[in-house]
């Protein structure tokens, strides 16, 4: 990748670090965003910073053994958890890190987020399931990852947050918005003490939708139906 798409892209994570902390997603030094930049070379926010008041500058390209190939701020420690997604998602491009309070209550309280209310939920994430605790950063919390990263783009981890999954940044952060509106409604309607799911006959028809417009596309997450 050159060296003009790897500025915008630096810029462009600083954009998302802003959103994800001014809309409330992390909180302080909270989460940590990456990119695939090529094979085996990663964008890494650093560790320690907040992300709404990230620079380019504090970005740096690292490679799979955690080598800082360029750049002066050290990555984030939760790297490893990044690199799992990658090395079982050939797909991946992006994965984005957060603490989002009502995804993550759902994720302290051990409920996946499987309902299937809104067809933005389900063409944009599917099912959450939660991934069992482990310690933030450690090699057994990315072990703990591999059994859901084939069949989801987003993850709950037991109390802690939560891991979306894109074919670029912008999709990457769009799942966890669409994953913080999922978990809201999800509470809402738990509040009011009735809701309705679509039926699988209706999840059918826009999976159907979404392989028509786009046939190439690999969009995981609805092993509760069987649908794909």
């Amino acid at each position: 990748m050159d060296i003009k798409e790897i500025s915008r892209l630096k810029e462009e994570m600083c954009e998302i670090g802003y959103r994800i902390q001014n809309n409330g997603f992390v909180a302080a030094n909270d989460g940590n965003i990456t990119v695939k930049i090529d094979e085996g070379q990663y964008l890494v926010t650093p560790t320690g910073a907040s992300k709404g008041y990230m620079k380019p500058g504090m970005i740096s390209i690292v490679n799979e053994e955690g080598e800082i190939l360029d750049g002066l701020f050290k990555p984030s420690s939760e790297f490893k958890v990044h690199l799992c997604v990658y090395k079982h998602r050939p797909d991946a491009r992006s994965v984005i890190h957060t603490h989002p309070p009502i995804a993550t209550a759902y994720a302290v309280a051990g409920i996946p987020l499987d309902k299937y209310f809104l067809p933005e939920g389900i063409c944009g994430i599917g099912s959450v399931p939660i991934v069992p605790y482990a310690i933030p950063g450690s090699q057994e919390l990315a072990d703990s990852m591999i059994p859901y990263l084939k069949d989801h783009n987003a993850l709950l981890l037991e109390n802690h947050g939560a891991v979306t999954v894109g074919n670029s940044l912008s999709e990457a952060y769009f799942k966890t918005e669409t994953l913080e509106y999922s978990a809201k409604i999800m509470l809402l309607t738990s509040l009011i003490g009735r809701s309705h799911e679509l039926p699988k006959e209706e999840i059918d028809k826009l999976l159907t939708r979404i392989r028509e417009e786009n046939p190439k596309l690999v969009h995981p997450g609805y092993r509760k139906y069987n649908s794909i």
